[in-house]
């Protein structure tokens, strides 16, 4: 098994609630500028061990999410050893095959890829993620889940991305999003109550 990968995402976006990208529509500010977060709970790739790690993208996403030509900043958990942050780059730039690599053939140009310290939480439908150190981190989000009439999370059933067939995403809201990516030739956000989606993943390619 080339990869067998198990664990939880978070998403934040500059697009409204609920981000239309999820269904493959054009974002709605004509472009969206976002941070996607992988926290694997289990999981190996070519015999590399990397659970409880975290990778985490920040993609500036010029038109329809599915025409792809994504620009994006890569940050792999400071935790990971040498050969985790290569078995996880692997995976993440389609070398290996599998449905990662069809998202990752939507990325045109990556800008950076760094270290950094990665802070990812979930507990009882609400979240929140931090890349970076310091007063100034690189990108910060708390994420809470709808709530229906049922008092259970509002959800999405298969939709392009959901990443375990069956598993609904959780429409969530940022109450806070700010991502400091100018330096990675990428648009700062600094947003309150915007889109945000939580969910499960497993991919696995052999």
């Amino acid at each position: 098994m080339a990869y067998q990968l198990e664990g939880r995402l978070l998403e934040v976006c500059d697009c409204n609630v609920l981000c239309p990208c999820w269904i493959g529509e054009d974002p709605d500010n004509g472009t969206c500028d976002a941070v996607v977060a992988y926290q694997f709970d289990k999981g190996t790739v070519d015999g590399v061990d990397v659970s409880g790690l975290t990778l985490a993208l920040l993609p500036h996403i010029p038109g329809n999410i599915l025409q792809g030509n994504w620009k994006v900043a890569v940050f792999v958990d400071d935790a990971a050893t040498d050969e985790q942050q290569e078995a996880l780059l692997n995976v993440f730039t389609g070398k290996l095959g599998g449905p990662v690599a069809d998202f990752a053939a939507l990325i045109g140009e990556v800008v950076s890829v760094e270290r950094a310290p990665i802070t990812f939480t979930v507990e009882e439908g609400k979240g929140s993620l931090r890349i970076g150190s310091g007063p100034t981190p690189v990108a910060e989000a708390d994420i809470a889940s709808y709530m229906g009439a049922t008092d259970k999370p509002t959800t999405l059933q298969e939709t392009v991305f959901s990443t375990i067939p069956g598993s609904p995403a959780y429409v969530s809201k940022a109450t806070k999003y700010r991502r400091n990516s100018s330096d990675y030739g990428l648009r700062n956000v600094d947003l309150e109550n915007h889109n945000a989606v939580q969910g499960l993943f497993r991919f696995e390619a052999a």
